[in-house]
């Protein structure tokens, strides 16, 4: 474990090439946030960071990017989406585009539009995602061991190939919208997202023994959770307050162990 205090563009720096399997982290996006008055944000921050996210991960890594976007003057900023494609110009893939379902923890938005209640999680990847373990907790409509036939490949004029029957397990494969209806656990810190939503990431693109990073560690949930699942941290975060609450949140985690 490696905890690190300081501007995340200088302390990557310290982080080798390709030495990094999982970056789980939640940016301070679009100003939405003061992050006690530290708050210094733009692409001039975002765009580098990515640029080092890149270098420090390794061939089949996986970066999870989780963001939203603030409303200014009645239009979202679309923000979010200018960071993914960036990651894109980094050399990333966008593997998936994800959704972090808030499950009425608090929306925000203009009340001349539908609340927001979502954030995106971008599944950025170098290369081939060299760790996919599926969580397969979606429990099934039709019964276990039912037999289904499926219809096989479909081709652009409608025609299908290579039907087979499949036997239907209880429990499926989760889709790409998670939702959490617990909040983050309360610190000091104003925007922590569930532990579930780090762990649930975590054990999906890394195994035991891989290195995780969260270079904007807040009150260090990435941390937490990594430590839980087997995994080696390293945490980056500016603030010494909530530095300090991370080292401690992670240091008692480490007694559990």
């Amino acid at each position: 474990m490696k905890l690190m205090q300081g501007d995340c563009l200088e302390r990557m720096k310290e982080i080798p090439d390709g030495s990094v399997d999982l970056t789980v982290t939640s940016p301070p996006y679009d100003n939405l946030r003061t992050y006690n008055g530290s708050l210094d944000w733009g692409e001039h921050v975002w765009k580098p960071v990515l640029q080092e996210l890149f270098r420090v991960t390794k061939q089949g890594g996986v970066v999870v990017w989780v963001v939203g976007d603030a409303t200014v003057k009645g239009s979202e900023t679309g923000t979010s989406f200018k960071q993914a494609l960036y990651a894109m110009e980094c050399g990333f893939n966008l593997h998936d585009t994800m959704i972090y379902a808030k499950g009425g923890q608090g929306a925000t938005g203009s009340n001349l539009a539908y609340w927001q209640d979502f954030e995106y999680m971008f599944v950025l990847s170098k290369g081939k995602p060299a760790s996919w373990n599926p969580i397969e907790d979606r429990k099934n409509k039709v019964k276990p061991s039912s037999k289904l036939t499926s219809q096989g490949h479909r081709h652009p004029d409608g025609r299908t190939k290579g039907k087979r029957v499949i036997h239907r397990k209880e429990f499926g494969r989760r889709f790409n919208i998670w939702t959490y209806h617990e909040a983050g656990t309360r610190t000091v810190h104003s925007a922590v997202f569930p532990e579930q939503l780090a762990n649930d990431h975590i054990i999906s693109w890394s195994n035991e023994g891989d290195t995780v990073l969260d270079p904007f560690m807040g009150s260090g949930t990435t941390g937490k959770m990594a430590l839980l699942n087997g995994r080696d941290f390293i945490g980056i975060e500016k603030v010494e307050e909530y530095f300090n609450v991370a080292k401690e949140r992670i240091e008692k985690a480490e007694i559990l162990l």
